[in-house]
């Protein structure tokens, strides 16, 4: 098991710099990763900084933690400055990056999407996240090549370097069960970052079908991460954490990202965050058995 911090990039976390030095902390208290979300804007009145920008602070602001945004929703992105953007990421960190991709948050349609008149409807949105997958796979090899879809068009390029890591920057896949197309999706890719409704019922037994049936639609049975993102794993009651974290073992998680959010400290989005006490929790390291 892995242990991630899973971090915001808006309210007082909107700033790069504020984020590096969150990530310098994270590293030297002995978190395996350090994540973030990507908005480029919020309902909220609050700063938002830009994801590749702030991972970028990040990389350069460490040595041995893994790092990505959860996730960059590719259907307003241009996926051939993804891939630049992402091979650059990679090889200033180190060969370190993850790439966390997904349609988007349907809840922020309006904001994020429709007030910048990019595409609203999900099933678009999965084709495009399809087509662009294959775009920047495709030009993070370094050989010649082309694309014809329905979406995106690419003549003969070539992009160099290519990412540090081999066989390609791993591509985690993010989706809501129980949606199924977003799960076969992730079965093509290195791994699955899901959501499960907690109004349906048992956590654990919805996220441990969800990683059964994603398993049992791969082609291969190599290496593959089951991420998933959860309260702070102390709190209420750090006397819990460890059967917590053998529960989530036992679902098949090889990585547990714990929310660095203010409503899990007494405070509200739009209020003052308690930055202190989320600090302080950053800097106690992960729930390690």
């Amino acid at each position: 098991m892995k242990f991630g911090i899973y971090l915001p990039n808006f309210g007082p976390f909107g700033d790069a710099r504020a984020l590096a030095r969150l990530a310098a902390l994270a590293e030297q208290a002995g978190w395996d990763g350090i994540f973030i979300w990507d908005h480029i804007n919020r309902a909220l009145e609050v700063d938002v900084v830009d994801a590749t920008v702030a991972l970028a602070a990040m990389a350069s602001a460490t040595s041995r933690i893994r790092l990505g945004a959860m996730v960059t929703p590719l259907a307003r992105r241009r996926p051939w400055k993804v891939a630049r953007e992402s091979a650059s990421l990679d090889r200033l960190s180190g060969g370190r990056l993850v790439l966390g991709v997904g349609l988007g948050s349907g809840g922020g349609s309006q904001i994020e999407w429709a007030n910048f008149g990019e595409e609203t409807d999900l099933k678009r949105r999965a084709g495009m996240l399809d087509e662009a997958l294959q775009i920047i796979t495709g030009l993070w090899s370094g050989r010649p090549f082309a694309f014809e879809g329905q979406y995106y068009t690419v003549r003969e390029s070539r992009f160099r370097p290519s990412p540090l890591q081999s066989p390609r920057i791993p591509v985690w896949v993010a989706g809501n069960w129980p949606n199924r197309p977003p799960f076969r999706r992730m079965a093509r890719w290195d791994g699955m970052m899901p959501e499960v409704d907690l109004r349906a019922g048992d956590e654990l037994a919805q996220l441990a079908e969800a990683v059964r049936f994603t398993k049992e639609q791969r082609a291969g049975a190599g290496l593959f991460d089951v991420a998933y993102s959860v309260p702070p794993l102390r709190r209420p009651d750090p006397a819990s954490a460890p059967a917590r974290v053998a529960a989530f073992a036992e679902a098949s998680v090889t990585w547990l990202l714990e929310q660095l959010y203010p409503r899990h400290f007494g405070a509200d989005w739009e209020g003052a965050w308690p930055l202190e006490e989320m600090e302080a929790y950053l800097t106690q390291g992960p729930p390690r058995a």
